[in-house]
């Protein structure tokens, strides 16, 4: 196989990751619940859900800590899902800060 054809294959599975990312949607809860997000492969958030219980004036800061619980959970999940996209297409070829 020459240099040529290793990159078109490359290439062309850079393409279909991407595509698989893009279509991916994680669902992260925090708070039993009470606060859910849903983040897409490319980690940008597409819907936040609050329970109203968790709405109060008095305790701005756990639905803050709760929003950041829930968005951090998000990421990591597509962490995961591309890191395991990643290892089906390299074969299980284990790469650093992507296992």
């Amino acid at each position: 196989m020459n240099i040529q054809q290793m990159m078109k294959q490359a290439q062309e599975m850079q393409q279909r990751l991407q595509k698989q990312m893009s279509e991916l949607r994680v669902e992260a809860t925090a708070g039993g619940g009470m606060v859910r997000v849903v983040v897409s492969g490319s980690k940008q958030v597409l819907s936040v859900h609050i329970d109203p219980e968790v709405v109060s004036k008095d305790d701005v800061e756990m639905l803050q800590d709760l929003l950041v619980a829930a968005l951090n959970d998000a990421q990591r999940k597509v962490d995961d899902a591309l890191g395991q996209q990643m290892g089906g297409m390299m074969g299980g070829l284990k790469l650093p800060g992507l296992s």
